[in-house]
């Protein structure tokens, strides 16, 4: 399928699949998407309640590892607040090197150009640390093949829309989240349609609708009690 490299509202690049009329981040702003969905509602929000968990270390899984932007902006806030995060991304479709290439999130963020880099040049399938407080692992498999068991405490479901891949959005697949993440543990995602909502739910979920990033009105928050 044709890709290409867009501008987003906030000035970050994004990867189009021309055609699906799909991308990797919203239109509105890549950047501000990511921190607002993933950041804010997932990792600082899960990081807030790290006394009652009593753990010192955040485990995080990424659904779509994709351009790398959310691991990039996790390990930044992480080495900001002196966080210890141990990440793995998921992606059974890596980017290329001249998509890469394109990505212009360290000159947004104002980070070494290297950061992002460093990201996509790690081995798959081996943890790296990239600094004291991230470590990365990085996975080329399917969705429905991930078997990690009472193992995160924070996932990031970041899979492309339910419009173009239906099936990434189904009861089997968030039973397999469920299963990852720890008691109390954290789903974030983008999406707010009802059906991902009412099968959260279903599953055991305790669901919040909260308001989206710019251009979308919600996204969901679902915790496993």
């Amino acid at each position: 399928m044709q890709r290409k490299i867009i501008t987003t509202a906030d000035g970050s690049k994004t990867i189009q699949i021309e055609d699906w009329n799909e991308q990797y981040h919203s239109v509105h702003g890549a950047i501000q998407e990511a921190n607002h969905v993933y950041i804010k509602h997932g990792l600082l929000f899960f990081s807030s309640e790290m006394l009652a968990q009593q753990t010192s270390e955040i485990s995080i899984l990424e659904i779509g590892f994709g351009t790398g932007l959310n691991a990039l902006l996790t390990q930044l806030k992480a080495e900001e607040l002196n966080l210890k995060v141990n990440y793995v991304g998921v992606e059974a479709y890596p980017i290329s090197s001249e998509e890469l290439e394109q990505l212009n999130y360290a000159v947004e963020l104002k980070v070494p150009s290297d950061k992002l880099n460093q990201l996509h040049s790690c081995s798959w399938e081996e943890e790296h640390k990239i600094s004291e407080a991230f470590k990365l692992k990085k996975q080329q498999q399917f969705f429905k093949d991930i078997s990690a068991e009472n193992k995160f405490d924070v996932i990031y479901f970041d899979a492309f829309g339910a419009r173009v891949q239906p099936e990434l959005w189904t009861e089997d697949i968030f039973k397999i989240m469920y299963k990852a993440l720890k008691p109390n543990g954290v789903l974030t995602t983008y999406a707010a349609i009802g059906k991902v909502r009412r099968t959260l739910i279903a599953l055991g979920f305790v669901v919040e609708r909260l308001e989206g990033p710019p251009g979308k009105r919600h996204m969901l928050r679902a915790v496993k009690r």
